[in-house]
């Protein structure tokens, strides 16, 4: 793990040459799927072990805090009410995946006495991602009204991955957000109007305006912001940008690059009891 990595050490971004690139290559560029040779392998791991632990681990699932049939949320608590809890928010750009897929990263923080809290939200293209990132700030309405009833009264760290970690940056103003830990997000959407990806979002203007932590006012909370050093280029460099965005407006929060990690396996530096992303969540808290 490098922390507060140097904001020139970054890798060439193809989005500096976005103009010359067809629109191939520019899904080519977010792609990470393509770019982990054996991502469906990883993908597969982790939908098994999430099987198997959300039908062991102490836990209250399926619980709704909205109208919307993605609108429920996974609760595991731990021994003590007041422990800090983890939300993670998951990814799969926006349209993919769902909550019950990432209940193998349960163990990583309850190992420390940790609560952890998983929502799901709804995807694209059924909603918009306006609608998707109002949902979240719903979620933890509902758990600061109604998790001490399920033995979650503790600080709130909010975490997710890929889309997850733009939701986090997003949603960092809420006011039972304690601090934030993002992993391997997409913090500019303008790119992202320009691939694939976009036939299922349909971005507007002013979604790339007022949905792009990367186009908005800094939030002066704590947020850790962590990218694998062999992930994409295109997300790294989201990733240092928002960073030194956040330095020059004087907010608090660390730039973490896990060491050999992709855009699948950092999930493992959170997944893992001794995980470098464990101990930043536990940090979060200093």
């Amino acid at each position: 793990m490098v922390e507060n990595a140097h904001s020139t050490i970054r890798p060439l971004d193809p989005r500096d040459r976005w103009s010359e690139l067809s629109r191939a290559e520019r899904s080519a560029a977010y792609d990470n799927n393509a770019a982990v040779k054996n991502s469906p392998a990883l993908i597969a791991e982790r939908n098994e072990a999430s099987s198997r632990l959300r039908g062991t681990l102490r836990s209250h699932l399926d619980l709704p805090y909205g109208e919307r049939a993605n609108n429920k949320i996974d609760l595991y608590p731990a021994a003590k009410p007041d422990a800090p809890c983890l939300v993670f928010l998951h990814g799969g750009y926006w349209q993919r995946n769902s909550r019950e897929l990432f209940a193998m990263l349960v163990e990583g923080v309850a190992a420390h006495g940790w609560s952890v809290a998983i929502p799901g939200y709804s995807l694209a293209p059924e909603v918009s991602l306006t609608d998707i990132v109002a949902e979240i700030p719903r979620a933890l309405d509902w758990l600061a009204a109604h998790g001490a009833s399920y033995g979650i009264a503790g600080p709130l760290v909010l975490s997710g991955w890929s889309a997850g970690a733009h939701l986090v940056a997003m949603a960092l103003d809420h006011p039972r957000v304690h601090a934030g830990l993002a992993l391997s997000g997409v913090y500019d959407l303008a790119p992202i109007r320009d691939t694939g990806l976009n036939e299922a979002l349909k971005l507007t203007d002013a979604e790339i305006a007022t949905l792009s932590p990367l186009r908005l006012p800094v939030t002066q909370k704590r947020l850790d912001i962590a990218y694998g050093s062999s992930e994409l280029p295109a997300l790294v460099c989201d990733s240092i940008n928002l960073y030194d965005r956040r330095v020059a407006a004087g907010a608090p929060g660390k730039l973490i690059s896990v060491e050999g990690a992709d855009h699948f396996t950092i999930l493992e530096a959170l997944r893992r009891p001794d995980g470098v992303l464990v101990e930043a969540a536990r940090r979060l808290l200093d």
